[in-house]
């Protein structure tokens, strides 16, 4: 003969077939017979009694879980967290320290980039310096050139005027003369072809 014992809500069943131990078995609530239902009184009892059950049930795999997450904590995520926060602290590290190489290169390019800036002013000013020092050396010896010409045009005009002014002095002298013998020269003839 088998009898009902125990109905939880999931609609297992445990049964017990005449001396054999409990065996659980799920059937649909709607197959179970009025007969084999429980009365309200005791549901509630049993109820008590299956969660009490439970409990103590439940207390050895608690007890294993805790032990199970302390020894976690203890074996497992303690050093795996200690091997990470060095992990980080070392990138981090790393990190930090290629930024500052970063910026102290990106400082000693800027510097660079001033001095290179500033030579090259530098540079630029001297060159400048010597073209206009090369300009007032030219325009002094264009000066000097000019002065120097035009001193010595003077004084070839001056010589040429001298020159010219004795020329004319010995042309004019000479003309009267010349005339005197262009006369005597051209009149003994006409005088002579007119005797």
């Amino acid at each position: 003969m088998t009898r009902v014992t125990r109905c939880d809500f999931r609609g297992l069943l445990r049964v017990d077939l005449e001396g054999l131990p409990l065996i659980q078995k799920r059937v649909p609530l709607a197959k179970i017979s009025a007969e084999e239902t429980l009365l309200p009184g005791t549901s509630m009892q049993l109820i008590l009694q299956q969660i009490e059950e439970l409990l103590i049930g439940a207390i050895p795999t608690a007890v294993l879980f805790i032990l199970l997450v302390f020894s976690y904590q203890f074996l497992v995520q303690g050093p795996l967290t200690a091997v990470l926060a060095k992990r980080r602290a070392l990138t981090v590290g790393a990190m930090e320290d290629a930024r500052n190489a970063i910026a102290q290169a990106e400082a000693k390019t800027a510097e660079y980039a001033e001095k290179l800036r500033q030579a090259r002013s530098d540079a630029y000013k001297a060159r400048e310096q010597r073209v206009k020092q090369w300009n007032a050396d030219r325009d002094a010896a264009l000066d000097a050139a000019r002065k120097s010409a035009g001193d010595k045009v003077r004084q070839a005009r001056a010589e040429i005027e001298t020159e010219a002014a004795a020329a004319r002095k010995t042309i004019q002298a000479a003309v009267a003369e010349l005339a005197g013998q262009a006369v005597r020269a051209v009149l003994p003839a006409v005088a002579g072809s007119s005797r």
